[in-house]
């Protein structure tokens, strides 16, 4: 019994998350309702399942309690530093509540290591799918440079070293006519006083400001003064990683910690 219901736990948690992937990859929004059915259910199958069928439900609730509360901690946190959006941490805290430590009475088990907080391995194999974006706008910047005489900072030139790397690894250039179109974010603002107007790069660029900084790129720049592009960050489809992540947490383990074994050996 213990193993269908780890395998319900599954099948539903994973049936929500695809939907939330589509939604996601095709809007960048996902209804709340997706989550509203989702954590209920999942509380209800997973506490049920510890209450009658594990032999010290006490010390299981314990760790249910836990994981959930880290989770739902990191996710909120991470969501609050601009870091991803409300539907990320909201499936974050919802896996937490249908998968909060290893289902382990399923048939096969991990090929590798499995944190035993098991929402935070979902998580690290997300961020690190996530973070293969990288090679593609250092990719896209080193195109630009080749086809363009100007610098990639123009107009940037007193940002700090730190602020540029990071716009090289997260994001690149694109014609301010672009900017409007697509799930493009800013990654630089302007600031406009009655002398002149100053352009400045954004570290976390959050969801709710795109419509404001936009408005203030072409309202105050305008397209002419803007010739070589401006800095943007495409809007990752994370949840399409969180679902994947789970996929590879559930059949591999942790990527994250099998690397660093790797190289540690």
């Amino acid at each position: 019994m213990n193993q269908i219901l780890d395998g319900a736990r599954i099948v539903l948690c994973l049936s929500f998350l695809v939907y939330a992937a589509w939604s996601d990859y095709k809007t960048r929004e996902v209804s709340n309702i997706v989550w509203v059915i989702l954590g209920p259910v999942a509380l209800a199958l997973t506490g049920f399942q510890f209450l009658v069928y594990y032999s010290e439900p006490l010390q299981v609730i314990i760790s249910y309690v836990l994981s959930f509360a880290i989770t739902s901690g990191l996710a909120i946190a991470i969501f609050y530093a601009g870091g991803f959006g409300g539907a990320d941490a909201k499936a974050l805290m919802c896996i937490a509540l249908a998968l909060p430590v290893y289902p382990n009475h399923l048939l096969s088990q991990p090929t590798g290591f499995v944190s035993p907080l098991f929402p935070i391995t979902i998580f690290t194999n997300s961020v690190l799918l996530g973070a293969l974006s990288v090679f593609y706008a250092l990719f896209r910047n080193l195109l630009w440079k080749l086809r363009n005489k100007g610098g990639l900072f123009e107009g940037l030139e007193t940002e700090s070293l730190g602020r540029k790397i990071l716009a090289l690894f997260s994001g690149y250039k694109i014609s301010v006519s672009k900017l409007e179109k697509g799930f493009m974010y800013p990654l630089e603002d302007v600031e406009v006083s009655e002398e002149s107007v100053k352009r400045k790069l954004l570290v976390f660029p959050k969801d709710e400001e795109r419509d404001e900084i936009v408005a203030r790129i072409l309202g105050n720049v305008g397209k002419d003064k803007l010739e070589g592009g401006v800095w943007v960050t495409p809007g990752l489809p994370l949840l399409i990683h969180i679902t994947l992540g789970l996929l590879i947490a559930l059949f591999y383990g942790d990527i994250v910690w099998i690397l660093l074994g790797t190289f540690l050996k």
